[in-house]
């Protein structure tokens, strides 16, 4: 590799510079690879707290429903659900976590905490059931968001670790020994100009 390049100053100058870019370009990527693992452990924490909230209450939820179901009877439930329950309002963003633009999801409380139903033919079971599930939306928009986020977050990691060992391990290491092999020639074709002239020197001398 290193023989294809002009062993020239101005080469040297310019591979110099190259390796001065790269360097400190190495330096940043490998500082937002660090910042964005951080804060991927970070959302993998909150990730691991919020399914562990919303799979507690959809066990509730699960539990109550089953209450509702002995109280009622599968069918009555049934026609009981069937009712419309009206529509859910989801308002999207996006947030910056080290350059990687990541999605916000927040109700845009819509969702109000009231039953669909009639209060005739249905069991105070039901009504806490569905409640239950009415106040586990937020928390499930954010576990969405989460598992988002960490999702892209692990994909930028990727790609910056990829470019790290690419510029420490080829290009870096190809920019040094190209600096070295101009500079060994430089010095020899040095060496080479100083033993003409002395060889020049001595030939006028013993004129």
């Amino acid at each position: 590799m290193a023989k294809q390049i002009n062993p020239t100053r101005m080469e040297l100058t310019r591979l110099k510079k190259r390796l001065k870019t790269a360097s400190r370009g190495h330096k940043l990527l490998k500082d937002k690879q660090n910042g964005m693992t951080k804060q991927f452990m970070e959302q993998i924490r909150r990730n691991r707290e919020l399914r562990s909230k919303v799979e507690a209450g959809l066990a509730e939820a699960a539990l109550q429903f089953r209450a509702a179901s002995s109280a009622m009877g599968e069918k009555e439930l049934g026609e009981a659900l069937l009712l419309p329950a009206g529509e859910i309002g989801v308002v999207g963003g996006s947030n910056n976590i080290m350059s990687v633009q990541v999605p916000t999801l927040r109700s845009d409380g819509s969702l109000a905490a009231s039953l669909p139903y009639g209060f005739a033919d249905t069991s105070y079971e039901l009504d806490t059931a569905t409640l239950t599930m009415t106040k586990l939306f937020p928390l499930l928009l954010q576990l969405a968001e989460c598992e988002k986020t960490c999702d892209m977050l692990a994909t930028e990691i990727e790609k910056t670790r990829r470019r790290v060992n690419a510029l420490e391990h080829v290009m870096i290491p190809e920019m040094e020994r190209n600096i070295k092999f101009i500079t060994m020639k430089l010095e020899d074709n040095e060496r080479q100009n100083i033993t003409r002239l002395m060889k020049v020197k001595d030939v006028i001398n013993a004129r």
